[in-house]
């Protein structure tokens, strides 16, 4: 059974990848990955924050003892919440890359364009096998439109893939107005790869306290519905690796995903619940599958329903949704 796939221009043993998660801030745990099965490993975010908190203390300690302001500086995050700053995710970096034998891919949680190209290409000087751009922005300004902010992203992309010889994958939010043409501005501007998709924090309000809290919750496997969805409209539309994650459990999910067109897929949340030998489980559930319907490799199973060569190619798109609702008993909404 040939499980080979190509993301990124690199050659996996299988399309199983762990994605960025507290799990890889320990090396033990990295190279736990690799032993159950994983074929490439993306660290954990480091944080354009931490960057700017890193040039702010040098500044800081350079202007020990001159007039300024610290209330105007009180907006930077507290070092203390980052499990690891830049000089030491550089070094993690390198401790993974001699622990294992597979891929690792390094992670940026970037908001803004320029200031930290610099810093991706210590990443690559520390041995990455590729980046991720894990870009996460949340627009408040009213006067910023929906151009300003697809500009933006896209140069981020176009600006680190400039200073860089590694492949660069950017890891995207959905709520884009026309998802499709974004995909391919960023395919445009040199990404390597596109991760489908970004999984917001959402906060929340303690009733008890009155304060606003941190609430990330792990993905269920409703959540793969919307990058199999685009997955499988993208597929030959983009020259862009395609990698797919939130919402994988089992082998079932990854060979709808790689149906869909997905070459590589990305476990986090099924790890963070039930340990990392289940990438063992998930493999063992793709091949099993792959035996039955007699599919000899992945390459013959992948993009085989995306919407290119789909029967139905209206499956994806807005036509098929009177079809879904209208047919749909009302009972198996459950009672209100």
């Amino acid at each position: 059974m040939d499980l080979t796939t190509t993301y990124l221009g690199m050659e996996m043993r299988t399309p199983l990848i762990c994605a960025a998660s507290p799990l890889s801030q320990q090396l033990d745990n990295v190279k736990r990955m690799e032993d159950a099965g994983a074929s490439a490993v993306v660290l954990h975010s480091l944080f354009e924050e931490q960057l700017r908190q890193d040039r702010l203390e040098l500044q800081q300690s350079l202007e020990r003892g001159v007039l300024s302001s610290p209330e105007a500086l009180s907006y930077f995050p507290d070092p203390g919440e980052f499990k690891l700053g830049p000089d030491e995710y550089l070094a993690h970096l390198k401790r993974a890359k001699e622990t294992v034998d597979i891929p690792v891919i390094a992670s940026l949680n970037a908001r803004s364009a320029g200031g930290w190209t610099g810093y991706a290409r210590e990443i690559q000087a520390a041995g990455a096998d590729a980046l991720e751009l894990n870009i996460y922005h949340i627009p408040t300004d009213a006067k910023q439109t929906s151009a300003d902010i697809e500009a933006m992203e896209v140069q981020i992309v176009r600006e680190v893939n400039s200073k860089l010889t590694i492949p660069v994958a950017v890891k995207l939010s959905p709520f884009f107005t026309n998802f499709s043409n974004v995909a391919a501005r960023f395919d445009d501007a040199g990404a390597g790869g596109l991760v489908l998709f970004n999984r917001f924090y959402q906060p929340d309000i303690d009733l008890d306290t009155l304060e606003v809290r941190p609430n990330i919750l792990a993905s269920t496997p409703m959540a793969m519905r919307l990058p199999l969805r685009w997955i499988a409209i993208l597929y030959g539309r983009v020259s862009a690796s395609l990698a797919a994650t939130s919402g994988v459990y089992s082998g079932g999910d990854v060979l709808k995903l790689l149906l869909a067109g997905a070459d590589a897929v990305m476990l986090c949340s099924v790890l963070m619940r039930r340990g990392i030998g289940q990438i063992r489980t998930i493999e063992w559930e793709l091949v099993a599958w792959m035996e039955k319907h007699e599919f000899a490799s992945v390459r013959q199973v992948k993009g085989s329903l995306s919407q290119k060569n789909c029967a139905d190619p209206a499956a994806f798109e807005r036509a098929q949704y009177l079809r879904a609702i209208t047919s749909q008993p009302t009972a198996s909404f459950g009672s209100p």
